[in-house]
């Protein structure tokens, strides 16, 4: 079972493009949206929803008022002060630490598992999916990621599959650590800005940590020639293979528009010929 991670140090840099792009291309595999936080991989791919599960990703605290003597134990040590003068629990403040069910000496604090999600099982016009829709405010991301990914892979091995795509978050925290480990492969795609090359820095180190092979791909890369020749230069230092550039192209924001990949919107552009040999190099590295 091959798992191709799509990734980015930062936001907006056009990695869902690139991965519904290569659902198209792959013709047969697995989708995963593992960016829980902020999916949006279904506005492309369009999925007609099969399966729809709650995820349970922690706890809230509660007081039962019968056991509680308001001693004030609970009040003192909860950093977030959540709990109120009449002793009843600001769920919206509660972190779900648990602290206060620790120290409460009375047994009076309860700790309820909450419904923090979805996550689904879809058909899509490329293949099916599995995706997640994190609630407002909610935690546990990396936990849901984490959750995600098995399911797509055991949906992989079900099929017949031996491809999954991974739609993966943006950044170096907790939702793209889960999102990287025991993948076959990185496509960490970046854009010619400071922050661009400053965060793909970040990512790259990150996938070295985890001993993940990666690889590097300039979106947009004719908007800043010489930063992307920095980006080249550095990717090369740090021992990693860069692949073709992508240029930019008001093309792919009229396909989004449309629900679209740009492939299907216009398989003769410029951006979609680059995307066909981003996909030929990522697949002869699988």
């Amino acid at each position: 079972m091959k798992e191709l991670v799509v990734i980015s140090g930062k936001g907006g840099t056009g990695k869902t493009s690139f991965t519904a792009a290569f659902a198209q291309l792959a013709a047969k595999g697995v989708l995963c949206d593992a960016d829980v936080d902020a999916a949006d991989l279904h506005l492309l791919c369009a999925p007609t929803i099969r399966q729809c599960h709650d995820f349970r990703g922690g706890g809230v605290a509660g007081i039962d008022t019968d056991r509680c003597t308001q001693c004030g134990l609970c009040r003192d040590k909860c950093r977030w002060d959540a709990i109120t003068r009449d002793y009843t629990v600001d769920e919206i403040a509660c972190e779900g630490c648990g602290v206060c069910v620790w120290m409460c000496p009375e047994g009076a604090v309860v700790f309820k598992e909450k419904i923090c999600g979805q996550w689904f099982v879809s058909d899509t016009r490329f293949g099916p999916m599995v995706h997640a829709r994190l609630g407002i405010a909610e935690e546990n991301s990396g936990k849901l990621v984490t959750l995600v990914r098995k399911q797509a892979r055991e949906l992989a091995e079900k099929r017949g599959c031996g491809l999954i795509i991974t739609d993966g978050p943006p950044g170096t925290g907790c939702p793209v650590i889960a999102s990287i480990g025991g993948a076959k492969a990185l496509l960490i795609v970046t854009e010619p800005t400071v922050s661009g090359m400053h965060d793909m820095e970040r990512v790259v180190q990150l996938a070295n940590h985890f001993n993940v092979p990666a690889m590097v791909c300039v979106n947009k890369f004719d908007v800043n020639i010489e930063n992307t020749r920095k980006i080249k230069t550095r990717v090369a230092e740090m021992g990693l293979r860069v692949l073709a550039p992508v240029p930019f192209d008001p093309v792919v924001t009229r396909a989004m528009v449309q629900g679209k990949t740009v492939l299907e919107y216009d398989a003769g552009s410029q951006v979609s010929r680059a995307l066909e040999r981003v996909w030929d190099a990522v697949r002869e590295a699988l």
